[in-house]
């Protein structure tokens, strides 16, 4: 995936867990979960929905990679 195409899918995946949230209003180094107020069931809802939207497995252990834009263009654009 391209940055823009993981851009694409956060936004996507994000407007089904927190609809009001504004993504552009987020800092590429700001953490995601503060930044749109996702408690932790948001954020594993998140998770799920990255992975199976980019066909990667996400292991647990990887999770802190994906706190920030930055971490999820460096992490996914494989």
């Amino acid at each position: 995936m391209n940055a823009s195409e993981i851009r694409t899918l956060v936004a996507k995946v994000l407007s089904g867990i927190a609809p009001e949230a504004d993504l552009s209003s987020v800092g590429d180094a700001e953490d995601l979960r503060e930044a749109l107020d996702l408690d932790s069931m948001d954020f594993l809802n998140f998770v799920v929905g990255l992975s199976e939207g980019s066909g990667l497995a996400i292991p647990e252990a990887d999770y802190p990679r994906l706190f920030t834009m930055n971490g999820l263009l460096g992490y996914m654009d494989r």
